[in-house]
């Protein structure tokens, strides 16, 4: 079990647990640089990052706001701008959450893109979604959800001459849950590697608020069953999956679910298949 449990860690660079505070101070510089080194390449001085609520944007926020407001002190250049996207369908039920945590993040720029109306008009002109059954046009229009989220920020991206910005970490990563070409789409990624509690640890000592850091994680993505916890849909809890993912002990069960579910999203992982 360890032996895969090892295998699986290092294909998705999974990083050390932090044993100081000094070392979560360090991977917060270190993914800063990161992001800082990503807009130097690529000559671009924007970022767009879409806001959900949750803590891995809320982190990936502060990191990109960060990271800019830096660049701006170094370089003398008022231009390196991070736009934080909200993207509600319709009326998002945490939206509280949201907002609170886009002013948390306290981005230069504040965007609301409302996804419904296009995913509405996109379902009404698929002729492919007529009849199915409910539960199968509700996850088929989940992922379209998700894949207009990405559109959106693609093309305020563009219109900035900018990067987007995803938020896929290593314990999503393992379990292949994010939508492909969806949350999984984008140009850096600087939370991979973590898994979640690194995630909430660099939240936290960032400064985010307590309920925020804490809340409980969901795509919320089914009309069928809004806000379903991931942990619901995983069948195993992100302290299980966090524990497996650093190589310490797991039950028999968790371990199944993990690795199977790991094994059966490879392709999510992969570039797309070429002769």
């Amino acid at each position: 079990m360890k032996t895969i449990q090892d295998a699986i860690a290092k294909d998705l660079n999974v990083q050390p647990p932090f044993q100081s505070d000094a070392q979560v101070q360090a991977e917060i510089q270190r993914r800063v640089r990161f992001i800082q080194d990503c807009l130097r390449e690529s000559g671009t001085r924007t970022l767009v990052l879409g806001i959900s609520g949750g803590v891995d944007s809320l982190t990936a926020g502060m990191l990109c706001q960060r990271a800019v407001e830096e660049l701006r002190e170094q370089t003398g250049n008022p231009d390196y701008r991070f736009i934080a996207v909200r993207l509600p369908y319709n009326v998002q039920g945490d939206e509280s959450d949201a907002q609170a945590a886009v002013d948390c993040i306290a981005p230069d720029e504040r965007h609301t893109v409302n996804i419904g109306p296009a995913v509405q008009a996109l379902a009404e002109q698929t002729r492919a979604l007529d009849g199915l059954p409910a539960g199968t046009l509700d996850f088929a229009l989940g992922n379209t959800k998700a894949r207009m989220r990405m559109v959106a920020q693609y093309t305020i991206a563009n219109a900035r001459q900018g990067l987007v910005v995803g938020t896929d970490h290593s314990a999503e990563a393992v379990m292949g849950f994010f939508t492909k070409f969806g949350d999984g789409a984008c140009d850096i990624a600087p939370l991979t590697g973590l898994v979640k509690h690194q995630v909430r640890a660099i939240a936290r000592s960032l400064g985010a608020p307590e309920f925020l850091v804490e809340k409980v994680p969901t795509a919320d993505l089914e009309d069928l069953a809004p806000g379903k916890p991931d942990e619901h849909a995983h069948g195993v809890t992100y302290q299980e999956i966090d524990a497996f993912l650093h190589g310490q002990p797991v039950s028999p069960e968790a371990f199944e679910i993990i690795k199977r579910t790991y094994e059966k999203t490879h392709h999510k992982r992969q570039l797309p298949k070429a002769p």
